[in-house]
């Protein structure tokens, strides 16, 4: 199955909308982890980020951001340092899954506990 069809985009949205950096990412993660990786929340409009509780400013809004759901502390850790490794710059955890963004307009070098 081609990458594209596993990131989801919102209703009001198509596979154009996400960023070209933000799908290599997913491939690359998907490749060169041992890991059946469940990608969640890609590209969402104003009213599905808004129903989805996501920030005013989120990189969902422009395709830049997704979601991706450990099953396991394991995984987690796997996910974690693969993003590090791909030098990804903008990483948030959360209980349910971790965010990984490629949105270079917003603070670089962080990380944050949702």
């Amino acid at each position: 199955m081609n990458i594209r069809d596993r990131i989801p985009v919102c209703p009001h949205g198509s596979w154009e909308d996400l960023d070209f950096s933000l799908v290599a990412l997913c491939d690359f993660l998907d490749r060169f982890s041992n890991l059946e990786l469940e990608f969640t929340s890609g590209y969402r409009c104003q009213a599905c980020n808004k129903k989805a509780g996501g920030a005013a400013g989120s990189a969902h809004l422009r395709g830049k951001a997704i979601d991706i759901v450990p099953m396991s502390a394991e995984q987690r850790y796997e996910i974690l340092g693969v993003a590090f490794l791909r030098g990804i710059k903008r990483i948030g955890i959360a209980k349910d899954h971790i965010h990984l963004d490629v949105d270079e307009t917003l603070p670089l070098g962080v990380v944050w506990v949702e």
